[in-house]
């Protein structure tokens, strides 16, 4: 069954010396099968990604799966234990991409909860960025702002 939430978002990216964040709160929708927690949220202006809808799969504690579909299309596998090559698309064009975790603490639950997730990108194995993603779900009604 899915439901209306607010979701909150808080990235943080270090590379190059440099540190950037984002920080977004907006409308979705959550569901639970099993050990599978899902999120589903429209993207916007602010994180550069309009038009598009991301899809955020939790596997417990040891995978997070983000995939963008639309203009600008993506998939990034988190996974505990594993380096995987993801496929990203921006306007600038499209690469492959080396994901690896660092961290997966999942506190989902039926009402909503944190995750919090790590990871670093390279090319070519050559670190590009480091990475972290604080979310938090909150049950909302259609009343909710």
């Amino acid at each position: 069954m899915k439901k209306d939430v607010l979701i909150t978002i808080k990235g943080i990216q270090k590379a190059q010396g440099e540190r950037d964040s984002i920080e977004l709160t907006t409308r979705g929708q959550y569901r639970n099968r099993g050990d599978l927690w899902q999120l589903t949220y429209e993207e916007s202006e602010m994180t550069g990604f309009p038009g598009c809808k991301t899809v955020l799969s939790v596997y417990g504690d040891h995978k997070v799966v983000m995939e963008r579909k639309g203009p600008s299309r993506s998939q990034l596998i988190i996974e505990k234990g594993k380096r995987h090559q993801c496929f990203y698309q921006t306007e600038y064009g499209q690469f492959m991409l080396g994901v690896s975790a660092q961290s997966i603490d999942n506190s989902l639950t039926q009402e909503g909860g944190d995750i919090r997730f790590g990871y670093t990108l390279d090319v070519n194995t050559s670190l590009a960025s480091e990475n972290e993603v604080y979310i938090s779900v909150k049950e909302c009604n259609r009343k909710d702002g």
